[in-house]
């Protein structure tokens, strides 16, 4: 009830004990604290908060244009509500390193378990995309060790995503991770990897955690759990696919009521009314304290 009973720094330590246990960790992304509430209930190992989906959901597109401010007020929304550790995507640290060090402290403060920072020049834009760039690798490590440095809590992950294979290939993106894992990073997100020999590439470099981002209608081969844990991935994210669900069905809604005049056709399709109160505890709100107030279901 209105927060979730584990601490910020109990979501921590089993993050770093999930990264650590052998078995692979599975992070959908939450597009609102709702639902994350979901993503818990449904068995999931984590939270990731997509910066791709903040923005969609702020109307802008994955550019550069949100701010740390709204990166952490979400990702602190979504982190109060559920026991999973979540992962943040903290874009390129919104500056130069001493914003990357002040990142890591707010996103602290905010609740996460960990968060990522990218290679990628600044604004950046949706790996995924065409006609990215990255920074040059030294600059990269910097943000990293400007991280790292300001970590308070120990057991807060910090993750280094490089975008160098769609720029410059595997082979650099190889050389990077290895730049980052020894700058300090405790994770690393190879991002755009096309396949599982890149992957299986990447896994025999390094010796931290890896992440395979599975992202639909981008540049990488959507592989299934099993095939992830044979590559020795520890942890898997889906971004957007909430969203994309969400939305999609809020758009089959939409153009049923504009095309019947009525939504009565869908009342199958959608969550029922108790379902989403089971999934808010409304009897633990209700019971909480009888003599300040009361309701009924």
């Amino acid at each position: 009830m209105l927060h979730a009973a584990p601490s910020a720094a109990q979501k921590r330590s089993a993050f770093r004990a999930g990264l650590n246990s052998g078995t692979l960790q599975r992070f959908p992304g939450a597009f609102n604290p709702l639902s994350a509430k979901l993503i818990e209930r449904r068995g999931f190992e984590g939270v990731y908060i997509s910066g791709a989906v903040l923005s969609a959901d702020l109307g802008l597109p994955d550019i550069g244009l949100t701010t740390l401010t709204e990166v952490a007020g979400r990702s602190q929304q979504i982190a109060r509500v559920t026991a999973l550790p979540a992962l943040v995507d903290a874009d390129t640290g919104f500056g130069e390193p001493m914003n990357a060090a002040r990142t890591v402290q707010v996103l602290e403060d905010a609740g996460v378990a960990g968060m990522h920072l990218e290679d990628q020049v600044n604004p950046k834009r949706c790996g995924h995309l065409d006609g990215k760039d990255v920074v040059d690798r030294d600059v990269a490590v910097r943000r990293i060790t400007a991280a790292v440095a300001a970590r308070r809590d120990p057991d807060f992950v910090i993750a280094a995503r490089t975008d160098a294979a769609a720029v410059h290939g595997i082979d650099d993106a190889i050389d990077r991770a290895k730049a980052y894992a020894d700058a300090g990073a405790d994770l690393i997100f190879p991002e755009a990897m096309r396949n599982p020999a890149d992957f299986d590439r990447l896994r025999a470099a390094v010796d931290v955690p890896i992440l395979a981002n599975m992202t639909e209608f981008g540049k990488s081969e959507l592989l299934d759990v099993k095939t992830l844990e044979s590559l020795g991935v520890n942890i898997v994210i889906y971004p957007v696919t909430l969203l994309r669900l969400a939305m999609h069905a809020a758009e089959t809604g939409l153009n049923a009521i504009a095309e019947h005049g009525t939504q009565a056709g869908f009342l199958d399709s959608m969550q029922h009314r108790r379902d989403l109160y089971d999934l808010l505890d409304y009897e633990s709100y209700s019971t909480f304290d009888e003599n300040v107030f009361t309701f009924r279901i």
